[in-house]
């Protein structure tokens, strides 16, 4: 009777002191960081920015790229000559092809009325996973034959095009 009385108060203290408790590694570097950002931050402060002109150029740039009659001219830059090769004109800037029309995450229940989740990936409308970065872009190109916008894809090494592009053979 007497060891089970000691085992009771010596989890009575653990449980209640917090004495048995082991914190992990992880949970002490992050509480040590955010301590050493908290002294930085009180030293140093934020820089003072006051005009917000990335912010105001970020705007803009948005804006003129939701220009319906942007009309822009592709090059391909020749790795041999190092010149660029006029390739044609195209509507807009062209889009990543690593551009998800859906969010590329959902978030998940790990477990049927369980507080905890889990983010996986979702598929794009297509029914495909889109890969999170590619050199890869989408040109609305314009078909110098028939001047209307057809969708050209370009990766650094390779171009495939709708339609016969300039200086190519027929």
């Amino acid at each position: 009777m007497k060891k089970f009385t000691s085992v009771l108060v010596l989890l009575a203290v653990c449980f209640s002191a917090g004495g048995c408790k082991k914190e992990s590694t992880e949970k002490i570097q992050t509480e040590q960081t955010e301590k050493i950002l908290a002294e930085m931050n009180a030293q140093i402060g934020l820089p003072n920015i006051v005009n917000f002109q990335q912010k105001k150029m970020m705007k803009m740039v948005y804006e003129l790229c939701d220009s319906e009659d942007l009309i822009c001219y592709a090059y391909i830059k020749s790795d041999y000559k190092g010149e660029l090769i006029f390739i044609g004109k195209c509507i807009g800037y062209g889009l990543p092809f690593s551009a998800q029309y859906t969010n590329p995450s959902k978030v998940i229940h790990n477990r049927s009325g369980s507080t905890s989740y889990s983010v996986i990936p979702q598929a794009d409308p297509n029914g495909l996973y889109m890969p999170t970065s590619s050199s890869a872009t989408w040109l609305m190109m314009i078909d110098p034959k028939t001047n209307k916008p057809r969708v050209v894809y370009i990766e650094p090494e390779l171009v495939v095009s709708p339609f016969l592009l300039k200086g190519s053979e027929s």
